[in-house]
């Protein structure tokens, strides 16, 4: 079932609920302790902002959305959980907020992504392969994106987002032949 962005109108707070219930699902699918720390310290915040009684009515519109799904345990409690629809409305409100981080020193290793869609996902192929470089990210070749700085949560994202796993790999490179041309490019040198 397809979001029609013209149907669904998610107002702030469900937003917010949705982006909460987002991190539970960052949770359980990073292993950086940094990571952790991260997205525990932002949940607060988003709690603090948002009253019990407008939480309901906002719990509600999504249910009714299809955006959140509602599971009962044995013992009575009621979870809440992101449907699939959900997880798409989330990833595509924050598809665009995506940025590279650039780190005050170089460690010497360059990011690669190296990717192989099939011509049957052209046009996935074609959107993924504009956002690397929206990003920051400077071809290679064509299916070859590099970047100097750790950028793996980001590109996690952006692929789970495009639904492209299966054709895309990464790679840690030591050296490239034309080193230098990219150290001009990031301002290493």
């Amino acid at each position: 079932m397809k979001i029609e962005e013209k149907r669904l109108k998610v107002g702030i707070l469900g937003r917010q609920i949705l982006i909460l219930l987002m991190a539970g699902v960052a949770l359980g699918l990073t292993s950086s302790y940094k990571k952790h720390r991260w997205i525990l310290k932002s949940v607060p915040k988003e709690l603090k902002k948002v009253k019990l009684k407008l939480i309901n009515r906002a719990i509600k519109r999504l249910y009714q959305s299809k955006l959140i799904d509602f599971k009962e345990t044995p013992d009575g409690e009621t979870i809440i959980t992101l449907s699939e629809n959900g997880k798409k409305y989330v990833l595509k409100y924050k598809i665009d907020e995506i940025k590279l981080r650039r780190q005050n020193k170089w460690d010497g290793y360059w990011r690669a992504i190296i990717f192989d869609i099939p011509e049957k996902l052209k046009k996935e192929r074609d959107v993924f392969a504009k956002k690397l470089k929206e990003i920051g990210m400077v071809p290679l070749q064509k299916s070859v994106f590099v970047y100097p700085f750790e950028c793996r949560d980001e590109l996690e994202f952006i692929i789970e987002y495009f639904n492209l796993r299966p054709y895309i790999r990464f790679g840690l490179l030591k050296e490239i032949d034309n080193e230098l041309h990219l150290k001009k490019i990031f301002d290493l040198i």
